[in-house]
Parts: structure tokens; C-alpha cells; sequence
């Protein structure tokens, strides 16, 4: 059996694993060994077994199968018509490197259109800024996306709540949108009459017709908008905004990944933060949730740590001591949970904190690690006292390399001198953060420091984000989860008079959803096996077909925590020295071969298939795109012509489909069009009564030779349903067949109320269709088996995980044609039948006589003999106990499976999951939980009490000019109450076997010392299938040995392998430009007094701060 890899850590140690070679070379052995006397000894109770009447059944009992299946699903007659076709056919060979450029350069012209839409709006936006004068009285009216089409009780629309005009648009999911106009979001935190905000909204009305334009010019493009710095975001098409379940608004344009990736370029944080003894209560929580927030501006392109400092200066993650980590998903989440767990003592001396935190900027910047671009440290407290001068000149004077931002925290103003003449004299900002409510526009101040030096000099930096699904988009509206990639720029004000303060005004985008790029790799071109899949410069996966970026958690789906920073080492685990994902981080074009196992059906089973990679740079993004072909058939193509008006004519036959997810016309972009079925459309183009349809003219050549091909089968399942004469022979629901251009027929042989399993070939039952990301389970399966071989599957209601009965079995072959000595797998076709079909049809072939033995001495339905049929991966199809059917070999007798192993008759294979989520590890502070006593069980009472009011105060302010920040105010606590709760499932790695029966040991048979007993077995080979007969003792009772299960374990890391794993840097390419500084930058311009008025709302706030103890706000 092949070697198997050992677990790997994320962080990229080799992975060794044997390929083919040494897999025939084991299984050589194992055979030598059974066939030149390792055979088993006679042993007492063998002879109740016979091994030829085992072989005499399953022989039987595969030939009765072959000959229903081929004759219901007429495999042998379609065969037979491609065989037929096969001198007018040419199998020709794909050119993997050919394909990949391509599909590159297609990607490349449908992206650039994208980028030249955000252009158009970049000048527009700074154009219409250089023009506007701002007016602090201004009144204006636009359309807010919360209030629009909302009345008050007399009927009357309510302030900026004016009509607009929505309707559903299969363009943009099916939301209910307006495509002549904009209309503009706020967050709850921001009052939409503020000065500033009517003179952006007012200024950005220059935007809607460029929106209008663009969409017209490029029908493709979904949404665009703007993002103003002030917090507004003005998206097109207009849209109507739904608050959260609390009534808050809380996406807030600047904290989004593409704005800040726009505004600024890479940097290096360290971020300082005071937990001495004076930070305790309020300070604290207002402290953490500022370094939260600060974390949250943070990208893939970034680096980060954080260290906490009172006299003795400690990383918050001892691991990280002395480098700086990239700012991924995973490293913010997990430094946010520890910033949760910071407590205060001692006294803050912060010249240590500070040292350290230059000494690791300076280190990383020496080893050219890190951005290599800004660089920047934060300092979090409640004031100083130490003269800094001699930390400051050592390291940072006179070039100023590293920016100071500084954070005061609290409401007293004693240190605030102190911290701002820190941030002004080294390029940095000062703001003072009094409430939790201050934190988001305080700590948004930095990105616009960092983003002048892009200002000034006018640089529109074009950034394409990684790939992400914006859930917070549409908060309560029906929003598809799909994958997104944002193309942003940004925008600067154009004005000679503030120049040098290198104002941003905001940031423009556009989203390109994921699968529409991917329709640019047909599916039909890459094989029955074959993928295409895109990557971004830091290895993570922008799209894969293998990427699971959901998880279910009760009846809903999720987003996975780190579903946007999966590594390509931890989908593609078998590029075993990262050689395919260095390559393909630096853009580069190539490829390589690699032998790999390839899980099928939800992991139950494995292909082992040799695959080619095609690789190559996407221009002007940082993407790279690869083509995956398998080896074999999978690289072949077949090429043949048929007549349009033959292949017209066998296309409208009833019993026929397309793969409604390919792309045989374009029908998206003409609106006209959108109403049309792929099929439909096909049939307007080659009639010519559409000459504005846009075909794929190499599929549809295919598509019409296959029609052609396949149309004799209609008449042959429709005299077989017709020859049925009553119900004893509707053994047999449907047939069907599908071909590489993924044309679909299927035939029922009974109604469609009595058809086993009414999912099957559905869109419901995405594993048994044509989909973008692969062929059928069924064509997959059959075409890795010999011609003429049938692969039997249980089909399922909901899955086994259900514990629900299975509902049918089908069973599939595959076509080949063969032209030159090259072959290729042209179709695949198949049946569904009952599962009591296969169980019938076994009793009658166990009743079998050996004419040699003279009489029917033994059968099946003996009670001394047990008989299963298992697949060829250990799942059971046929047992006497019906609730056995459907379960894993080794889960209903783990002595049997564990003695098959053992022999070699299957073999064990490890795969692993880096993408599993598993529920985390008790943690408790202490061993054991006390009860609660009354005392606590009164306080903790009090305090629920307490923040109910709270909340009621805070929504039902009416303090008048309070009430914007009491706004403010719930909106954060709401936030902070959220985020309270964790996910009971975390990210997590994992190992689980998976078995596969080895062809070559065709009939074995064997004893298990079971204690007082021996049990005895045979297992045969049942022909032209993946079944096989395991006949058994039932009498001799093994359950003492424990079961081999199938099941998923997670994969422990110690200390040291675990802190190695967050320590390693993968090589990534980092972006192009960098702007870290400015000559004329105006550097006096960092900061001043916080607003330090008092609110009774955010005394309140403070109030349930404090009741609540430390909130997490992550």
C-alpha cells in the first residue's frame, strides 16, 4: 500500500508521499506473497465456505447485473454510435500551456473593462470636487438608501425618504434595484445632515450618470459606488437599505477591505498598548476596543504585532516575540482574542515598549521582510510621563522613517501635550478616544496620514482585493453568497490650496463576482477531471473548485472565520515543495506534473489520478490563473462535424438538456436575452434569427455532433417502456446518459410519482450535474473504471449523515471512442433502479449450484452464512439487516475490515481537510465550576437589569442634540453585545481514512481468531463492476474488536509545531508601488483635542461598560 503523508501544519513543511510507481510496486508484492504459497492454511470451519460456490455467485449475480444495466441503459448501443462515427472523428490533444494564456488573456480584457468604468468615476469625482465651493448652510435632498420609500403616519414620505422606483433585476440576484440612479447609505454613527456629508453627497450627484454610462457601456459590470472619507457610500444602482435586527446600520464603507487597500499602502505596525494599573475599568475596554478597530483596518498585504507594556514589556503572543506577522484573517482574529484576555497591574513605563517595538520595525526592514513600505507604531494609554527624546533620536531622528501615532485615552487632558508633540514631531497623528463611540473616527485618521503621500503626488494606485462575500451588504434582503473580487481606486482632492495636507475624498469600486470570471475557463475544455482555479500574490485562494467557504452551523449557512485566506498549500496539498505555489505567486508561466489523490462524494472516496498544471500571471492584477488536466483521457478532446440541420433536428427532441451553468450562448448582458434557456439560445443562433447572440462556436459543434450521436437512444428507452408489461419488470426508474458537452438525456420507465430518488439529475442534487466546477459524480466515477464496467452508487434523500434510508442505486459506464491509438471518454451513461432491485437479484443468484458438487449445498439464506455486497470503497449496498445499507464495512464489523487490510485486499489512504472546522477545546479558568451562590446569582441579575435599561435609554433618547451620539452610542454597544457571543465551531485541521479495495486481488478468503471463536470469510470480485461478494460466519461473534470508522479527527499540534506554524512566512510577492512619503507633506498637521462634551448617552454607554465587566469586540 502507498505510503501516507503524515499531517502537515499549515505553515508549509514538505509533504512526502509515493506515486503510482511505488503503489504497482506494493501491490506486486502483496500478490507474489498470496499466490507463491502465503495462501491461508485450511483451518477448522473453512470448508462451510466454499470458495468456488462464492465465485459461482458472484459470477452469476454479476452477469444478471450486466445484462439488466446494459440492456435498460443501452450502453452497448451507444457504443456502438460512436464507434460507428469514429473514422469522421479526431481525437485531438489539449495544449495545456495554449489554454492557459488564453483563458488568461480573456480574463485580462473582461477585468480591464472593469478597471476603465472605476477610471471614468476617479475623474468625474475629482472633477466635480475641483468644482465645488463648500457651503456650510447647504440644503439638499437626496436619496438616503435607509429612509427611501418609507412614510410617516399621515402617508407622507419622511425627509430624505423621497420615492424611488424599485424592481427585480436577475442582473443583480434578483434585488429589487433602480438603474438610473444612485442612492446613498450612512451609518448609523454618521448624521446624515452634517455639513460635510450634504456637500459629498452633493458634489458625488456628478456620479450618476457616469454609473448609468458605464453600466451601458459594459452590460457585465455589476455594482459601482463611491466611498466618501466623511463615512458616506453612494452606491449604483440605487437600492433600498434594511437596518440589522437591532435597528443599527452598521456597515461603514471605511472599514471595508477595498477602501482601505485603496487609500493606503502597505505598512508595518507595532501597536503599544498601556495595561498598567491606571488603564483599569473603562479605560481598558475603550483601549481594546481601539486596538480591535485598528486591527480591523488591516490587509493581507500588511504586518502586525502587538505588545502590551506596564514596567516589564510582554508580547501578547510569546510566540510572535520579536518579528512582525501578516495581518491575515486568522492572525486578527487570534490577536483579538487575546487582546480580550489583557488585564492591568503595575506601573506603565513605556521607553522599553517603545525600543522594542523600533528595534523589530528596524530588523524587518534590514531583512527586507514585512511590506517594505510604511512603517508605523501605536501607542495606546492614558498618559507618559518619560522623556522620550533619547528613544526617539536613536532610532527614528532625523529621517523619521517610522510614524507615531498616538491614542489618549480617557477624558483627562493632563498628557495630551505630551502624546501630541510625540505624533507631530514624527510624522504621525494624535487623537484623544474618551468613549467607545470615538474609537472608529479616531483611529480612521491614520489611513488618511499614510494615504498623502499618494495624494500629493497624485499616484491612482489600481488594488484588486482578495476574494470575499459581502454578507453585510444587504443585511435582511435575499443576497446570494457569492465571491467577490473589488477593483478600487482612490480619490484625491485636485485643489492647489490644500496640497500639501494630501487630502482623500474617498474611494471608488467596482465588484467582479468570481463565477462570472471563471466562465471565461469553460468547463468543456478541461476533461471529465480537469479545474481551473485563481490565486492572489499572497498564495490564498481567490477561486477553487475545492474552496468550502461555508459551513453549516443548525440549519444555516455560514461563512467560514478564514474562508478568504486559504492557502493554495492547504487545497493543492500534494505540491509537496510548494513549487507550484511559489510559481504561481510570482506571475510566472509554466507548469508541472503531479500525482494526486482526489476526494469524491463528500470524502468517502478517492480517485488517484495524475494531473498536469498549467499556470501562468494574470496582466495588471495580482491574480494568476491555473488549468488542472489529468493525465490520460483527460487531455484528449473530441472533434467531429455534423450538419446543422440534422443536429437542429435531434437537439429539440423532449428527453434532452444542457448544463443549464455553461456558457453555450451569452444571455446575460443583452436584457432582451436573460429570458432565454442555454438551449433556447442555442437554437436562435444556428437558426440565424438572433444574429446579436454570441455563441460558443467549438461547444456547439460539439453539442449538435453529440445530439446527433445520442438520438437513436430516444427510440430505444421508449420501446423499452413500452415492452414493460406490468409492474414485476418496472425494476428500472430512468436511464439517462451525458456527454462532454455536457448534453444530458434521460427517460423514465415508470411515472414520476414511483421514480426512487426525484432529486436525482436536478439542480437540488448539485453532485449528479453538469456544474461550472465539475462533470457529474456519475461520469466522474465511470470514467476512471475499464470500458464496459459498471460503477455502483447509493443514492440518498439528504445524505447518510440523515440516518435516513437510501432511496435507489444507479449505475454508470462510461463511452470511449479511440482514434489513432489516442482514447478519449466521449459520454457516460447509466440507470437508477429500487435498492430491493439488487437484494432480489442476489437471492436468486446464491441459489446457484456447483455441477460439480452435485447439489445446492449452500446459500445466502442459510442462517449460518452472512452475505454483504460492498462497494469498492467498504460501503455496504446489500445487507440482511436493511439498516446496515449504506454504512462503512468497518463501522458494522471493524475485525473484518481491520483482517481485509491487513491482507492487503483494501488499502488504507490518510487524506486531510485544512479547511475543517471543529469545536474548540473546553476552557475553563479553573477545574471545576462552583455554583452560583445567591449573592452572585442576585448580582448577575442586577446587572442584565441594568443593561436592558441601558439599552432602552439609549434607544429612546430624546436629549436633543444628545441624541446623535446616543445613536452612536447604541449603535457600538449593540456591537459589542453581538460580538459577545463565539462560534461554536472554529477553523481547524484534519486527517480521515478513506479505503479502497485493490483491483488486482480478485477473491481472498481468511479466518478471525475472535476469542472462543474463528470467523470465517470469503470475499469475491463481482465481474464488470466496482462490487464485491463478502460472505461470513455470523455465528462466531467479533463485536469485542472495536469499529474502523470513517470519521474526520482533528489534528493536534504541540507547542512547538504550533508556534512554528504562526511564525512561518510563506513567500508572497508584494504589491507594486508603495508611497510612504512626501517632501511637501504638511507632517504639523497630526491632530488636536478630542471633543471631550459630555453626552448622558455615552455616560450611559460607560454605565454598561462597566456592568457588562470587559466586553469582547471582535
Amino acid at each position: 500500500m502507498p505510503g501516507l503523508p503524515s499531517p502537515v501544519p499549515r505553515g508549509g513543511c514538505c509533504r512526502g508521499q509515493p506515486g503510482p510507481r511505488t503503489f504497482l510496486q506494493k501491490t506486486a508484492i502483496i500478490l507474489w506473497l498470496l499466490l507463491s504459497g502465503a495462501a491461508l492454511r485450511p483451518t477448522r470451519g473453512q470448508t462451510s465456505i466454499p470458495l468456488e460456490t462464492v465465485k459461482l455467485w458472484a459470477d452469476t449475480f454479476g452477469r444478471d447485473l450486466y445484462n439488466m444495466v446494459t440492456k435498460y441503459s443501452g450502453s452497448l448501443l451507444l457504443q456502438k454510435k460512436y464507434k460507428d462515427v469514429e473514422p469522421s472523428l479526431k481525437i485531438e490533444e489539449v495544449d495545456g500551456l495554449e489554454l492557459v494564456r488564453k483563458f488568461s488573456e480573456d480574463m485580462e480584457n473582461m477585468l480591464r473593462r472593469k478597471v476603465e468604468a472605476v477610471k471614468n468615476l476617479v475623474e468625474a469625482a475629482e472633477e466635480a470636487d475641483l468644482k465645488h465651493e463648500f457651503n456650510a448652510s447647504l440644503v439638499f435632498d437626496y436619496y438616503n438608501s435607509v429612509l427611501v420609500n418609507e412614510k410617516d403616519e399621515k402617508g407622507n414620505y419622511v425627509e430624505l425618504g423621497a420615492e424611488l422606483i424599485l424592481e427585480p433585476n436577475a442582473h443583480f440576484s434578483n434585488l429589487r434595484v433602480n438603474t438610473s440612479i444612485s442612492s446613498v447609505q450612512l451609518p448609523t454613527n454618521v448624521y446624515n445632515k452634517d455639513p460635510d456629508i450634504l456637500n459629498g453627497v452633493y458634489m458625488s450627484e456628478a456620479l450618476n450618470s457616469v454609473f448609468v454610462k458605464n453600466f451601458q457601456r459594459d452590460p457585465t459590470l455589476t455594482w459601482q459606488y463611491f466611498g466618501s472619507s466623511t463615512g458616506f457610500f453612494r452606491i449604483y444602482p440605487g437600492i433600498k437599505w434594511t437596518p440589522d435586527e437591532n435597528g443599527v446600520i452598521a456597515f461603514d464603507c471605511r472599514n471595508r477591505g477595498w477602501y482601505i487597500q485603496a487609500a493606503t499602502s502597505p505598512k508595518d505596525i507595532v501597536i503599544l498598548v498601556d495595561v498598567s494599573g491606571s488603564m483599569k475599568g473603562l479605560r481598558m475596554t475603550i483601549a481594546k476596543h481601539t486596538i480591535v478597530t485598528i486591527l480591523d483596518t488591516l490587509g493581507e498585504n500588511d504586518f502586525v504585532n502587538i505588545i502590551a507594556y506596564n514596567e516589564y514589556v510582554h508580547y501578547i503572543e510569546p510566540c510572535f516575540k520579536g518579528i512582525l506577522v501578516q495581518a491575515d484573517r486568522d492572525n486578527r482574529e487570534h490577536f483579538k482574542q487575546l487582546v480580550d484576555e489583557l488585564v492591568v497591574k503595575g506601573v506603565g513605563i513605556v521607553n522599553p515598549a517603545l525600543n522594542e517595538a523600533f528595534q523589530i520595525l528596524q530588523q524587518f526592514q534590514e531583512a527586507r521582510q514585512g511590506s517594505l513600505c510604511n512603517q508605523a507604531i501605536m501607542l495606546i494609554t492614558d498618559g507618559a510621563v518619560e522623556d522620550y527624546e533619547p528613544v526617539l533620536e536613536k532610532f527614528n531622528w532625523p529621517d523619521r522613517k517610522v510614524r507615531l501615532f498616538t491614542y489618549l485615552i480617557g477624558r483627562e487632558v493632563t498628557f495630551a501635550d505630551r502624546l501630541k508633540w510625540i505624533a507631530c514631531n514624527n510624522k504621525g497623528y494624535y487623537t484623544q478616544i474618551s468613549t467607545l463611540a470615538d474609537a472608529q473616527e479616531n483611529v480612521m485618521e491614520y489611513l488618511h496620514v499614510l494615504s498623502r503621500p499618494m495624494v500629493i503626488n497624485h499616484d491612482h494606485d489600481i488594488i484588486w482585493t482578495e476574494a470575499y462575500m459581502d454578507t453585510k451588504l444587504f443585511t435582511s434582503q435575499t443576497q446570494s453568497l457569492m465571491l467577490l473580487t473589488t477593483v478600487a481606486m482612490p480619490v484625491f482632492s485636485k485643489k492647489n490650496e490644500t496640497r500639501s495636507h494630501g487630502i482623500l475624498l474617498g474611494v471608488v469600486g467596482s465588484d467582479v463576482t468570481l463565477r462570472e470570471l471563471m466562465k471565461l475557463a469553460p468547463r468543456y475544455r478541461l476533461g471529465v477531471h480537469g479545474y481551473a482555479f485563481l490565486n492572489t500574490n499572497n498564495g490564498y485562494i481567490l477561486s477553487h473548485p475545492d474552496l468550502r467557504p461555508l459551513y453549516r452551523e443548525g440549519k444555516k449557512l455560514k461563512p467560514k472565520p478564514n474562508y478568504n485566506s486559504v492557502d493554495l498549500s492547504e487545497v493543492e496539498w500534494e505540491d509537496q515543495t510548494e513549487t507550484l505555489r511559489t510559481a504561481m505567486i510570482n506571475g510566472e508561466t509554466g507548469s508541472l506534473t503531479m500525482d494526486v489523490k482526489v476526494p469524491l462524494d463528500k470524502g468517502k472516496r478517492v480517485l488517484f489520478l495524475t494531473n498536469d498544471y498549467f499556470f501562468t500571471g494574470i496582466s495588471d492584477t495580482p491574480f494568476s490563473l491555473a488549468v488542472v488536466l489529468s493525465r490520460g483521457h483527460g487531455e484528449y478532446i473530441v472533434v467531429g462535424n455534423t450538419s446543422v440541420e440534422e443536429g437542429l433536428h435531434d437537439l429539440l427532441h423532449p428527453d434532452l438538456t444542457l448544463a443549464s451553468d455553461w456558457i453555450y450562448c451569452v444571455t446575460d448582458i443583452d436584457p432582451d436575452h436573460r429570458k432565454l434557456s442555454q438551449l433556447e439560445a442555442m437554437v436562435l443562433f444556428l437558426t440565424g434569427k438572433d444574429p446579436e447572440l454570441e455563441c460558443d462556436e467549438e461547444l456547439v459543434r460539439e453539442v449538435l455532433l453529440d445530439a446527433v450521436v445520442t438520438a437513436p437512444m430516444e427510440a430505444y428507452w421508449t420501446a423499452l417502456a413500452l415492452n414493460i408489461s406490468d409492474e414485476s419488470e418496472q425494476e428500472v426508474d430512468m436511464a439517462f446518459l451525458g456527454t462532454r458537452a455536457g448534453l444530458l438525456r434521460v427517460t423514465l420507465f415508470v411515472g414520476l410519482e414511483q421514480v426512487s430518488n426525484r432529486k436525482f439529475l436536478t439542480p437540488e442534487d448539485e453532485a449528479n450535474v453538469f456544474t461550472m466546477d465539475h462533470f457529474p459524480l456519475w461520469y466522474r466515477q465511470a470514467s476512471e473504471r475499464p470500458p464496459g464496467s459498471f460503477v455502483f452508487n447509493l443514492q440518498w434523500a439528504e445524505g447518510p449523515e440523515n440516518q435516513e434510508e437510501p432511496l435507489a442505486v444507479t449505475a454508470s459506464t462510461a463511452i470511449v471512442v479511440t482514434v489513432d491509438k489516442k482514447t478519449a471518454v466521449a459520454a457516460a451513461v447509466g440507470v437508477q433502479m429500487k435498492l430491493e432491485v439488487l437484494g432480489r437479484r442476489l437471492q436468486a443468484a446464491t441459489r446457484q449450484c456447483d455441477v460439480a458438487a452435485g447439489s445446492c449445498a449452500r446459500s445466502c439464506e442459510d442462517s449460518d452464512l452472512d452475505c454483504l455486497v460492498i462497494d469498492h470503497n467498504g460501503f455496504i449496498l446489500i445487507s440482511q439487516r436493511v439498516h446496515e445499507t449504506g454504512r462503512f464495512l468497518g463501522e458494522v464489523d471493524g475485525a473484518l475490515l481491520s483482517q481485509l487490510v491487513s491482507m492487503g485486499v483494501f488499502i488504507r489512504v490518510t487524506m486531510y481537510d485544512y479547511q475543517a472546522m471543529c469545536k474548540p477545546a473546553s476552557h475553563h479558568h479553573s477545574g471545576t465550576q462552583p455554583l452560583a451562590s445567591p449573592l452572585t446569582a442576585f448580582l448577575t441579575a442586577s446587572r442584565w437589569l441594568l443593561q436592558q435599561l441601558c439599552v432602552f435609554l439609549l434607544e429612546w433618547s430624546t436629549w436633543g442634540s444628545w441624541h446623535e451620539r446616543g445613536t452612536e452610542a447604541k449603535a457600538v454597544f449593540h456591537y459589542s453585545h453581538k460580538h459577545k457571543k463565539h462560534d461554536v465551531l472554529q477553523p481547524c485541521d484534519t486527517e480521515y481514512p478513506v479505503f479502497v479495495h485493490q483491483d488486482a486481488i480478485q477473491e481472498a478468503n481468511g479466518i478471525i481468531e475472535c476469542g472462543a471463536c474463528q470467523k470465517v470469510f470469503v470475499i469475491q470480485q463481482i465481474p464488470n463492476t466496482n462490487l464485491l461478494l463478502l460472505v461470513t460466519d455470523p455465528t462466531c461473534d467479533c463485536s469485542s474488536f472495536p469499529p474502523v470508522l470513517q470519521k474526520a479527527t482533528e489534528v493536534k499540534y504541540n507547542a512547538s509545531v504550533k508556534c512554528h506554524r504562526m511564525r512561518s512566512q510563506k513567500p508572497r510577492r508584494r504589491p507594486d508601488s508603495c508611497h510612504a512619503f512626501h517632501a511637501e507633506e504638511n507632517a504639523q498637521d497630526c491632530g488636536g483635542a478630542a471633543d471631550t462634551s459630555a453626552s448622558l448617552a455615552l455616560l450611559l454607554l460607560a454605565l454598561c461598560a462597566c456592568f457588562r465587566g470587559v466586553p469582547t469586540l471582535v
